[in-house]
């Protein structure tokens, strides 16, 4: 069934950007090197703590009655690839898991539990499934870490020793991974929902919402490193944050998303009907903002899904890169008749974020801004607008509609 926005005009834009978080302040040239010193220091310690857990736990690895354990672990998970939440795995059972790696590696339980502590939160899988499969619980596996994105991972054998792993390529030998977490622990598969995502007019209902909604996706690449496993594609919705001309997040769709937000795509092509942006949020959105438009992004998240990290200036780079090569017409308005409806081209002004991920450490992966396909003067099959990254390089293509 069709249904009408009214309000004027809205506007759309797909890309990859920053979380609505304030950054730091400082009163002068010292406190400023200083405070950019800190997070510095802050992740090397976090790296070296990562570290040392996947050299303790691999040198556990060398009994055959823990590698059995962990398999068995790895393969109950009800969570996506199979993945263990790591220092909440240490802890559990009065500390079984922990007690066993300090004492299988020749380490204390204190030394264990503070590395645990002093780490950022962690996950344990397989992120190459055929390593996953092939792994029967021998003692051929490697237990290895990485904090960024195509770092190069470093790796331990069940011996301890220690190698530098391809950031590009997985090796031959089966790679389980200690790396920052991605996945939303407190809902098994099937049960995600998204907390820090905007809601109202959402799923749960008995009837379909009207609203925006994304049908189709393809990606050129799926914007991860291997070592990542699995993308996290996310599609948000930016409007205007205030009276000003920057932007804020106003609602999240992706596999930590729930209800009609909801959708998980781990291949570089999509179909389905995922709710972007409901009916009832977009009036909302028109009678805080009146004659302003909205954009929505997309982005491959590289951990806490549904929560924006990205560094503000690449944004905006890209976004005035975009509208310098479409003047006005990279955002979209919604025009419909008793026939059909579309969503149509529109000025999108804010392109500037109300606050940048400072303290840069892992970073969501900017894909582009969805510009209509006959303003980019180029189609695709099933799709009618096209993402644009920076530098104006096509990085995929979409099918949005009002529905």
């Amino acid at each position: 069934m069709s249904h009408r926005i009214s309000g004027g005009t809205l506007a759309l834009l797909a890309s990859l950007v920053a979380c609505d978080r304030t950054a730091p302040t400082a009163g002068n040239e010292e406190t400023q090197v200083q405070a950019a010193d800190q997070p510095t220091a802050r992740q090397s310690a976090e790296r070296a703590a990562m570290d040392r857990l996947a050299r303790r736990l691999a040198r556990a690895l060398v009994h055959p009655e823990f590698r059995s354990y962990i398999k068995g672990e790895l393969d109950r998970s009800p969570f996506p690839e199979h993945k263990l939440n790591f220092q909440q795995f240490l802890r559990a059972s009065d500390g079984r898991v922990l007690k066993q790696v300090a004492r299988l590696s020749s380490s204390s339980e204190a030394a264990v539990e503070a590395d645990a502590r002093e780490a950022i939160p962690l996950e344990l899988y397989f992120p190459v499934p055929a390593h996953r499969a092939e792994w029967t619980g021998g003692a051929e596996v490697l237990v290895a870490s990485a904090r960024e994105d195509r770092e190069a991972p470093v790796a331990y054998d069940v011996q301890g020793r220690r190698r530098l792993l391809s950031p590009d390529q997985p090796p031959s030998v089966p790679v389980l991974a200690v790396v920052p977490v991605e996945t939303d622990f407190g809902h098994p598969i099937g049960q995600a929902t998204c907390t820090t995502c905007g809601g109202g007019g959402g799923g749960g209902g008995t009837a379909t919402p009207y609203g925006l909604y994304m049908t189709y996706a393809h990606f050129v690449q799926d914007f991860e490193g291997w070592f990542k496993g699995s993308p996290e594609f996310e599609i948000h919705v930016l409007g205007q944050s205030g009276s000003s001309d920057s932007l804020r997040d106003y609602q999240c769709a992706s596999a930590a998303a729930g209800g009609y937000y909801h959708f998980d795509q781990n291949e570089l092509n999509w179909s389905g009907k995922v709710l972007l942006f409901s009916q009832a949020q977009l009036n909302t959105y028109k009678t805080a903002h009146p004659n302003q438009n909205f954009r929505v992004v997309a982005l491959e998240d590289d951990d806490t899904g549904c929560a924006i990290k990205f560094d503000g200036s690449r944004f905006k780079t890209m976004i005035s890169t975009l509208q310098n090569a479409y003047p006005n017409l990279t955002g979209s308005k919604d025009t419909a008749s008793s026939i059909e409806k579309w969503v149509k081209r529109a000025n999108a002004l804010q392109k500037i974020l109300s606050a940048v991920y400072s303290f840069i450490t892992t970073q969501d992966d900017l894909i582009g801004n969805a510009i209509e396909d006959v303003v980019v003067g180029t189609t695709y099959p099933g799709a009618n607008w096209i993402i644009k990254g920076e530098n104006n390089v096509t990085n995929g293509w979409i099918k949005l509609e009002m529905r």
